[in-house]
């Protein structure tokens, strides 16, 4: 292999810039980024977005930068992609890159529903720049989505003496990532951050200076936030790749597209991988984007894999409402629900698979301990097996649960 191209110019994409240098892979390595900028850390655009007013450089972050690749093209946005019998073609506004092998990292872009056009979105650093301008104190923000984003939004914007409120069409935040269950226990943050939360709610109508609700509530809204998810930003290259409902690749344990030639691989929030362990795991967060793209290359290079190394369980942090969240795993709808201690203050939520003391996830709230053991009982081949009422036990570590 003589030369590869990377779409995308963000975290995913100086990951792979690194891993493919690292992995000794010498040939012409071409970068295509659509934003304008060098890569930058995201997280912080929400969970810093009134204290950090710049964008968290990577090179600064994480020491990773594109400097180790041939050809850096920051405002190039990819338009195509053909497959050719022996290398792809990445069509941009200036032609085409043509390489043996290529890396898509474009990552997503924020939902905006059609109709809300007055509402802002917060997924890039010009999306943090809109927004935290607007955001001034007394200033009335409406949050529609009460997610990961939405949460760590309103937090940060509530104690900064803006006037908030968060919208939520579920009947309780984190409904989609956690279960409405487990979600309703963090309600009680909102009131406590002085932030008003209304669940079960439908938005009919965002405009000037007003939201409206299904129920006839209308509220008013200096600024209003579309913090509904995002999608993943896969329509550029057409039908030359096979695309899942929701817009991700799926690719298998090393990151290949599924459907499409082996020297093809996805990685970040474009990727729903095939975990022997997991399952299906959906792309969308920072680990995902940092870790994944090592296992790409050695695919891609046809290195050996690292075993459980390369199986990462997936991992979500988020810093909202005076709270620290971390999850490891994937729950799962069926899976049993086990609390430790008192999650809505000081504990967690533990996912069993149903019947069995197989252990499929945790969340841990403000608990750094756990968070560190939470870490190592998923580093195995296989899932952890945790004696349930140990597990349970907040006085109790989870590896003395770990049969």
């Amino acid at each position: 292999m003589r030369s590869v191209v990377v779409v995308g110019a963000g975290l995913a994409a100086a990951q792979t810039v690194a891993a493919l240098r690292a992995e000794g892979f010498d040939g012409c390595l071409t970068v295509l980024g659509g934003e304008g900028l060098e890569p930058y850390d995201r997280p912080p655009l929400s969970k810093e977005l009134l204290t950090r007013t710049e964008p968290a450089w990577l090179r600064d972050e994480l020491g990773t930068d594109l400097h180790l690749a041939d050809d850096v093209r920051l405002a190039e946005p990819a338009t195509g992609l053909t497959l050719g019998p022996h290398d792809v073609e990445v069509v941009t506004s200036t032609g085409g890159v043509r390489a043996d092998a290529a890396v898509l990292a474009t990552g997503s872009t924020a939902v905006r529903p059609p109709g809300w056009q007055g509402a802002l979105t917060l997924h890039t650093a010009a999306d943090a720049h809109l927004l935290r301008t607007a955001l001034t104190p007394g200033a009335r923000l409406v949050v529609i989505g009460a997610g990961w984003i939405g949460a760590e939004v309103a937090g940060v914007a509530a104690a900064a003496g803006v006037e908030v409120t968060v919208v939520e069409a579920a009947s309780a935040p984190l409904a989609t990532a956690l279960g409405a269950d487990v979600g309703a226990l963090t309600v009680p943050w909102y009131a406590a951050a002085g932030v008003r939360l209304v669940t079960g709610a439908r938005v009919v109508r965002v405009g000037p200076g007003a939201v409206e609700l299904a129920d006839g509530e209308v509220l008013g809204a200096d600024v209003v936030l579309a913090a509904v998810g995002a999608r993943p930003a896969s329509g550029w290259w057409g039908e030359a790749l096979p695309v899942s409902a929701d817009g991700s690749l799926a690719v298998d344990e090393q990151y290949r597209v599924i459907g499409a030639p082996g020297r093809v691989v996805a990685v970040g929030d474009l990727a729903r991988r095939r975990s022997p362990r997991h399952g299906w795991v959906a792309g969308g967060h920072w680990d995902g984007a940092l870790r994944g793209p090592a296992t790409a290359v050695r695919g891609l290079l046809g290195h050996p894999a690292r075993g459980p190394a390369d199986d990462p369980a997936p991992y979500v942090f988020s810093t909202q409402l005076g709270h620290e969240l971390a999850g490891y795993g994937v729950p799962g709808p069926l899976d049993d629900v086990v609390l430790r201690g008192d999650p809505a203050t000081s504990g967690g939520v533990l996912w069993f698979t149903a019947g069995t003391e197989e252990l499929r996830a945790v969340l841990v709230v403000d608990r750094p301990r756990d968070v560190a053991a939470a870490r190592r009982l998923f580093s195995g081949a296989s899932l952890p097996h945790l004696d349930r009422a140990v597990a349970a036990d907040p006085d109790r570590s989870l590896r003395d649960a770990a049969r």
